[in-house]
């Protein structure tokens, strides 16, 4: 069966993990915090925080480009390995997290095997 394995990290807490596919939200879609200061020590776990970053204009584009590069390289010649990708941001509490949820649920809606990480999102918020 075909497996997609999905990261989401913080730069602010260490290097991108290895992946096939890494997306760095960083620069071009903006932390909700910085509109909505009462989401800051929120994470992805409050649906206030989702729904800010799935509003975000441009993250529904990013999410349909991953959902179709991962079914490009579920088509290829290597189709025994897993798909990796990892999702980033600064802190790895927000942006990165929503997004590699959702990717993993559209994933798995086709009946993929999905492991998703969330490897800082339950870290300390970063203060800079």
């Amino acid at each position: 069966m075909a497996s997609v394995e999905i990261t989401s990290f913080g730069y602010l807490h260490g290097a991108a993990p290895e992946a096939r596919l890494t997306i760095d939200l960083r620069h071009h879609f903006h932390d909700p915090h910085d509109h909505r200061p009462e989401l800051r020590y929120m994470s992805a776990h409050d649906q206030a925080v989702r729904d800010a970053v799935l509003g975000t204009d441009g993250i529904e584009e990013v999410l349909q480009a991953a959902t179709a590069m991962v079914a490009a390289f579920l088509a290829g010649p290597r189709q025994e390995e897993a798909v990796t990708v990892a999702f980033g941001c600064a802190g790895g509490r927000h942006r990165a997290a929503t997004a590699a949820a959702v990717l993993a649920e559209r994933c798995a809606a086709p009946g993929l095997d999905v492991r998703l990480v969330h490897r800082d999102l339950d870290k300390d918020v970063v203060e800079r």
